[in-house]
């Protein structure tokens, strides 16, 4: 089967013939139609993430048809047509992920290729309105974003949510996923064409991060925030705080622009505030975020695709975050 592989860091990546993947009991063959990048994909290309081995095929979303199943009891899902959840033995506490959660694409080989192996409980039914290209660009940020707003921050119908560079598949999705539920949304971006994206798909207003007073613009906009949504920490972290309302949840997971600066704990503990770290979610998590997109009929921002050959060119185009929603490979 042909897959994008990766040798080395820094290193392009091949596209190379590589041996289909024997199946065991309890996994299907998926062949892909339609694979998304994050940025962790861009990561392990420059090297700059743990526990990378090598070679590697990449990518943890995707969207295909049950080709193949490694058990006569699975026979019915053959030729369904499905979206991956990408993470791995979550474990048995909601909380938070087990020692042995892993996210396909590493340490598994992963969707930037013709067929992947999974497990058939990592499987869920595509969304029957999404394209191919649509259903591969919703699990990992779709999951992350579900449960940073509605599991982490437990946001509601007339919360004020603020979703910081919501330019970013996270970032989009997470204004979707508000406005549907009832949110006044307001975004930042250090584009004012991200941000007029981001009023198209149901916010109210935005700000340029770049602008000196970006804070004081957004506190004057909305008075305050009950839920803010940030993946990118760094030093305009330090403000957040400052337009929390009282009571408040500032979530956060990545670190595109860096490490949490000092803060002012006081402001923290006296305005009972809550500062929550997520990552991916569970599979209950993946099986409320579809429920929330079939109901919705919430349809994922689609910036780029590529054909897989060129997922070289792909993965370099996320090195500036000039996007607006996901880039796609499409087998």
């Amino acid at each position: 089967m042909k897959a994008i592989v990766l040798d080395t860091a820094n290193k392009p990546l091949v596209l190379k013939e590589i041996e289909k993947p024997a199946l065991k009991p309890g996994e299907a063959l998926v062949k892909i139609k339609a694979a998304a990048l994050n940025r962790r994909d861009y990561w392990i290309t420059i090297g700059k993430y743990a526990n990378i081995k090598y070679p590697i095929v990449l990518g943890s979303d995707g969207a295909g048809i049950v080709y193949e199943v490694g058990d006569k009891q699975d026979k019915y899902l053959l030729d369904s047509e499905v979206i991956i959840n990408p993470g791995y033995d979550w474990g048995s506490n909601e909380n938070f992920q087990s020692v042995h959660f892993k996210i396909l694409g590493l340490p598994d080989d992963g969707t930037f290729a013709e067929f992947v192996k999974v497990g058939v409980d990592q499987l869920h039914p595509k969304p029957a309105h999404l394209t191919w290209e649509q259903a591969a660009a919703l699990p990992l940020a779709g999951l992350t974003s579900y449960r940073a707003l509605f599991v982490k921050a437990n946001a509601k119908k007339g919360n004020k949510v603020l979703v910081t560079g919501a330019g970013s598949g996270t970032g989009s999705l997470a204004v979707q996923f508000a406005v549907a539920t009832g949110c006044e949304v307001f975004v930042t971006s250090g584009s004012g064409e991200k941000i007029e994206r981001a009023r198209q798909l149901g916010a109210l207003a935005g700000v340029n991060y770049h602008a000196q007073d970006w804070a004081e613009q957004l506190q004057h906009l909305a008075g305050g925030f009950d839920v803010i949504i940030d993946s990118a920490l760094g030093e305009g972290f330090a403000k957040l705080p400052d337009i929390c309302n009282p009571g408040g949840s500032i979530v956060i997971f990545g670190g595109t622009a860096g490490n949490i600066p000092p803060l002012n704990g006081r402001k923290i503990f006296w305005r009972q505030l809550r500062i929550i770290g997520t990552m991916m979610g569970s599979p209950a998590d993946f099986k409320a975020m579809l429920e929330l997109l079939n109901k919705h009929r919430i349809t994922p921002v689609v910036d780029q695709v590529f054909d897989l050959a060129d997922a070289a060119k792909a993965v370099a185009s996320m090195e500036h975050s000039t996007q607006f929603g996901k880039i796609i490979l499409r087998a």
